[in-house]
C-alpha cells in the first residue's frame, strides 16, 4: 500500500509543497503569496479580438497578457452562459438559482467562433491553463466549482460518476443521492472520493459549493468591467481536496497560520484525518530535516542516476522533451537483451516520477535500449502504463514505435518546475579563486581578536567545516581553544558544518545569531 506524506514550507512570500511516496518524492508544488492568476479562477472577460482563422479569440480579463480562448473550450452551454452574463451585469436577473432560468439550445460542436462571440461581448470565463513561457492563460467558458466529493457544473441536468468507482449498487446509491440534493439545471461530478458517503456529507458539500457561486454572482452584479470574479482555494488545500485519502500518513507544516489553516480545512473535509496534521519547530529547514532538499538536488537537472548505475538524460526543446536512456557500467555482465530490459523496466518507473516532479507536459519522446523481444517490448509498455497510474494529469501512452521510441502526451496546465541544482561556489563566489588554505588559522584569529575586542562579554561559538574544525580542536582537550583561553580568559566553542565549503567559518553568539565581522 502507498505511504504518502505531505511536507509543506511556508513563508511570506511563497508555500512549497512536497508530496512524498513511500519515501520518494513524487510533486513539488510552489505558490507565491502575490499570484495574480492560477487555475480554476474564474473571471469576467471580454472579447478583444476574434481569429477566425484559428477559430479562437483572444480575451481581456483584466490582467497584463490577453488570455486565449478556443472554439472547443466554449462548451455546449455557452449561449445560456452568455445570457447569465449579460443579464446580471445589467441588472436584469437577480438571482444566482438557476430554477427559474431557461436554458437556451445547445451550441453545435463543429461551430465558428464568429458566430458566438462579436467583439466587447462579455462573458464568465474560467482557467484553464496557467501562462506558460511566452503564451498567456487558456481559458474554458465550461465553468466547474470543485469540492472534495463533487463538482458542480451550472447550465445543465447532468449527473456523472467517477470511472474508478467500479460497484455498480455504489454508482446507483451516488446517482440517486445526487438527484435528490442538487439544485435545477446545476449538474454534478461525482469524484472517487464521494464513494461510501452518507447524504448528509454529499448534502454539505452541495451547500458550500452554491454558497461560492452565489458569491461569485454578487461579484458579477458590480458592473460588466475584466475583473477576477472567484479564486481558486490556495495551492494547500487545494492539493489536499484533490488528493487526500487513507494512504495519507503525515502532514507536516512549519508554519503556524498554515497550520492551523490546515488543520481547519482537514476538520472540515476529513475530521477524522485532523490528527495527522502536525506542526514542525525544529531548528533545521523543515526540507532538510525531511529530506526533502536533497531528493530535489539529486532529481533535477539534465542527467539523473539510477540505483543500479544507469541514467536518464532530459532533455527539453520549444516542441517536446525528449528522454535517453542509458545502462551504467553494472549492466555489462548481464547479455544484451537480459541488460536492456532490466535498465528499461527500473528506468520506466523512474520517468513516470520524473514526468509528475517535474510537471513536464505536452509531448514526450522516450528512446529506450533497443530490444529484440516482442514479449519485452509489451512488457515495457505496461510497465510504464503503470507507472502512471497515479499520476493525476490527463496523458496518453503509445507502445514503443518501430524506431524504439516511445511517444507520451501528458496535460500541461502550468509552468513545468524548473529548479537549478548547481550551486555558486561559497568560498569564491564563482572566480574560481580562494584565499590561500595555510593562512585560514590566521583569519580566524584576526576576526575573532575583533570580535573579543568589541564584545568582551558575549559568549563566542565558532561553526566551521570539518576539517577545520578538526584541525583547531587538535590535541589534548583542543590545543587551539587552550591557547585562546590564556589569550583572552574565553572558552571559545567548536562546531562543525558539513554544509561550509573547505576554508569556509561563522561566529555565532549564545543566541545562535551570526557574528558578522565584516
Amino acid at each position: 500500500m502507498t505511504n504518502n506524506d505531505l511536507v509543506i514550507n511556508a513563508s511570506d512570500t511563497n508555500v512549497e509543497i512536497a508530496l512524498i511516496e513511500n519515501k520518494k518524492l513524487v510533486e513539488i508544488h510552489k505558490q507565491k503569496a502575490d499570484i495574480q492568476i492560477a487555475v480554476g479562477d474564474i473571471f469576467l472577460g471580454s472579447i478583444k479580438k476574434l481569429m477566425p482563422g484559428l477559430n479562437a479569440a483572444f480575451c481581456d480579463i483584466g490582467i497584463r497578457k490577453d488570455a486565449f480562448l478556443h472554439y472547443t473550450d466554449l462548451g455546449p452551454q455557452i449561449k445560456s452562459l452568455l445570457k447569465l452574463t449579460k443579464g446580471t451585469t445589467y441588472g436584469q436577473i437577480n438571482s444566482p438559482l438557476l430554477s427559474n432560468f431557461d436554458l437556451e439550445p445547445d451550441n453545435p460542436k463543429n461551430g465558428k467562433i464568429q458566430n458566438v462571440f462579436q467583439r466587447n461581448y462579455r462573458v464568465l470565463l474560467q482557467v484553464l491553463k496557467e501562462p506558460i513561457s511566452t503564451k498567456g492563460p487558456r481559458l474554458t467558458c465550461e465553468i466547474t466549482i470543485p469540492g472534495r466529493y463533487m463538482v458542480m457544473t451550472p447550465f445543465n441536468n447532468a449527473i456523472a460518476i467517477s470511472k474508478k468507482i467500479a460497484s455498480s449498487d455504489e454508482r446507483n446509491r451516488l446517482k440517486l443521492l445526487a438527484e435528490s440534493i442538487k439544485p435545477k439545471n446545476f449538474g454534478l461530478i461525482l469524484r472517487t472520493a464521494a464513494e461510501g458517503k452518507k447524504v448528509a456529507e454529499l448534502h454539505e458539500e452541495m451547500r458550500g459549493l452554491m454558497a461560492k457561486w452565489e458569491t461569485m454572482f454578487k461579484e458579477l452584479q458590480k458592473g460588466p468591467d475584466p475583473r477576477k470574479l472567484m479564486d481558486e482555494m490556495d495551492k494547500t488545500n487545494g492539493l489536499l481536496r484533490d488528493i487526500l485519502n487513507n494512504s495519507f500518513s503525515k502532514i507536516i507544516v512549519n508554519e503556524a497560520g498554515t497550520y492551523e489553516n490546515v488543520r481547519n480545512y482537514m476538520n472540515t473535509i476529513s475530521p477524522d484525518q485532523t490528527k495527522i496534521v502536525s506542526q514542525y519547530k525544529g531548528k533545521k529547514p523543515i526540507f532538510d530535516h525531511f529530506g526533502v532538499t536533497r531528493q530535489i538536488k539529486s532529481s533535477f537537472g539534465k542527467t539523473y542516476t539510477m540505483g543500479s548505475g544507469a541514467y536518464l538524460v532530459i532533455e527539453h526543446t520549444e516542441a517536446m522533451h525528449v528522454i535517453d536512456v542509458n545502462s551504467g557500467p553494472k549492466m555489462k555482465r548481464l547479455d544484451q537483451e537480459s541488460a536492456a530490459i532490466q535498465v528499461n523496466m527500473e528506468a520506466a518507473k523512474e520517468i513516470a516520477r520524473q514526468l509528475r516532479l517535474r510537471d513536464i507536459g505536452g509531448l514526450i519522446i522516450i528512446d529506450f535500449i533497443d530490444m529484440r523481444s516482442g514479449e519485452n517490448k509489451v512488457k515495457l509498455f505496461k510497465q510504464m502504463k503503470e507507472a502512471m497510474k497515479p499520476d493525476r494529469a490527463q496523458k496518453s501512452i503509445l507502445p514503443l514505435s518501430k524506431f524504439g521510441l516511445m511517444q507520451i502526451t501528458r496535460q500541461r496546465v502550468r509552468p513545468e518546475v524548473n529548479i537549478d541544482t548547481s550551486e555558486k561556489c561559497s568560498m569564491c563566489n564563482g572566480t574560481g579563486e580562494v584565499n590561500a588554505t595555510v593562512l585560514i588559522e590566521d583569519f580566524i584569529e584576526r576576526d575573532l581578536g575583533r570580535i573579543i575586542q568589541s564584545r568582551p562579554k558575549s559568549v563566542i561559538k565558532i561553526h566551521a567545516h570539518p576539517y577545520v574544525h578538526a584541525f583547531l580542536s587538535a590535541g589534548w582537550i583542543g590545543k587551539k581553544q587552550i591557547e585562546w583561553y590564556k589569550k583572552y580568559r574565553k572558552w571559545i566553542k567548536l562546531y562543525k558544518n558539513d554544509d561550509f565549503g573547505l576554508s569556509q567559518y561563522k561566529f555565532f553568539d549564545k543566541n545562535d545569531d551570526e557574528i558578522r565581522t565584516s
